[in-house]
């Protein structure tokens, strides 16, 4: 039994890692450094899901367990409070839950059924392009210049490279390819809807929100694909740990934490360390699943980073 020890005051004010970023600086780069730290630890929930599926779990199984997990891990940090200050800003709480909760993750699982993996995880990283445009038709703080656009195509590249490592194999299927775009189109909306949120609201509150409202809204898919986990496999290590781990790190603390990162480097900024997903993915591979690192993966690694430089340019000052 693993005892978690409770934590106090873990709010948007008193969080101290929070507090220790913004005391005293002058420029943005403890906010690029904790992405980074955010998405290195996503990359690795691939593995963790994909140890889950086939110890049988389903897809939106993990989901809404992981959610739960969360939801019920964030009552003790955040404030109390049941609904948002108007019916307008509640319907964009339902809509951050579907587009960086529900949508996303039933998109993106949906979409390897019906595609390749490759071709999946290649057109969700395209998200920070679709915020980019996005943002220029629905926000006048976001313009695109020549680095931004250029960076982001580099890092594109890289992604390339590092997803598809040297097989070029285009297979498309209109249906899953479908599915993957709208996957990622979910958490470019995310990103910007919840930019204008954090300016008005408690980051922990409106986290409670997305995983309220993402449980909530996951809900009618299982009258399609009703639940099939046994409860006594529960008591497995292999699908208790990997759910804590998705539930308490990968949910709760990298969700309020990725939304604190949006609003102080704003959308576009925040969203361009996606690019990174993939790398992080392959080193977790090596280590947990043995697979190979390939010397087109590494060149494709560096442009990531290159990529990702170029861009922060832009934003790092």
């Amino acid at each position: 039994m693993i005892i978690f020890p409770k934590i106090v005051h873990f709010d948007e004010k008193a969080l101290f890692l929070h507090a220790y970023l913004r005391r005293g600086m002058k420029n943005k780069l403890p906010y690029h450094i904790l992405a980074i730290s955010i998405i290195a630890i996503w990359g690795v929930t691939f593995i963790n899901t994909k140890f889950l599926i086939i110890n049988g779990l389903n897809p939106q199984e993990i989901f809404l367990l992981r959610f739960i997990i969360a939801y019920l891990g964030i009552w003790t940090i955040s404030p109390h409070k049941l609904f948002t200050d108007n019916w307008h800003d509640e319907l964009t709480a339902v809509l951050l839950g579907i587009s960086g909760g529900s949508l996303y993750f039933w998109a993106e699982n949906t979409a390897i059924k019906y595609s390749l993996v490759n071709n999946v995880a290649f057109i969700v990283c395209n998200a920070p392009l679709l915020t980019l445009f996005l943002g220029m038709v629905f926000s006048k703080e976001i313009r695109a210049t020549k680095t931004i656009v250029g960076g982001s195509f580099i890092s594109l590249l890289g992604v390339a490279l590092v997803i598809f490592n040297g097989s070029y194999i285009l297979k498309l299927n209109p249906v899953g390819d479908f599915l993957a775009l709208v996957a990622a189109g979910s958490w470019a909306v995310y990103s910007l809807v919840m930019r204008n949120m954090t300016s008005r609201y408690d980051v922990t509150f409106l986290t409670r929100k997305v995983f309220f409202y993402g449980i909530l809204t996951i809900l009618p898919v299982f009258l399609i694909t009703p639940w099939q986990f046994p409860l006594e496999d529960f008591g497995k290590p292999v699908i208790w740990m990997n759910l804590v781990f998705l539930g308490v790190i990968a949910a709760l603390i990298c969700y309020v934490l990725w939304n604190i990162v949006i609003r102080e480097l704003g959308a576009l900024s925040s969203a361009n360390y996606i690019y990174l997903s993939p790398v992080s993915t392959m080193i977790a591979s090596a280590i947990f699943l043995q697979e190979p690192v390939t010397w087109i993966s590494v060149v494709g690694s560096i442009l990531i980073l290159l990529g990702l430089f170029i861009v922060g340019t832009n934003f790092l000052k």
